[in-house]
């Protein structure tokens, strides 16, 4: 198993220097998925809640989410991000949601593609609440990253999520 490089040598929790790491290209891909009932996945396929735009505005959170990754997760290094592409779509009843980030810095935007697709997921949920407290935010993971020092990993597509494995 490889090394924690978030606790030091006497166990407390640090902020990894990357300092001497060269700067290079680094992309994330995450996904992640809502469920919801027939019903709200419709409204939200038709523009139909009433808060607005729910997809339109699910992505801009996803974009604020990248973003803001270091302000919410304390061992984070805040990043040049280059670029995040959110995409959401409506198959059947669930929302799934695919978030790309791109950066050229000495750390990977894992991180920040899996902060995009939360908070992406819990906008949704945010904006269709009201009329469906029951839907379920599932399955958020990392499905790819590129460069840095351990090159590239990509999630092999017979690997059922997480919350399938249970």
């Amino acid at each position: 198993m490889a090394k924690l490089t978030h606790f030091n040598d006497a166990g407390a929790a640090h902020m990894v220097e990357v300092g001497a790491k060269p700067e290079t290209s680094r992309v994330a891909i995450a996904s992640g998925r809502i469920d919801m009932a027939a019903a709200t996945a419709k409204a939200v396929k038709a523009g139909a809640i009433g808060k607005g735009d729910v997809l339109g505005v699910a992505r801009l959170a996803g974009i604020q989410g990248a973003k803001r990754a270091s302000d919410l997760i304390p061992l984070c290094h805040p990043l040049r991000i280059t670029g995040v592409d959110v995409d959401l779509r409506v198959v059947g009843t669930s929302v799934v949601i695919t978030a790309t980030v791109r950066a050229f810095d000495r750390s990977g935007v894992e991180m920040e593609a899996l902060a995009a697709v939360s908070a992406a997921a819990l906008t949704v949920y945010d904006m269709c609440k009201a009329i469906d407290r029951g839907m379920v935010i599932g399955a958020v993971q990392l499905d790819e990253k590129r460069g840095g020092k351990s090159g590239t990993w990509t999630r092999r597509a017979d690997a059922a999520p997480l919350a399938k494995r249970r």
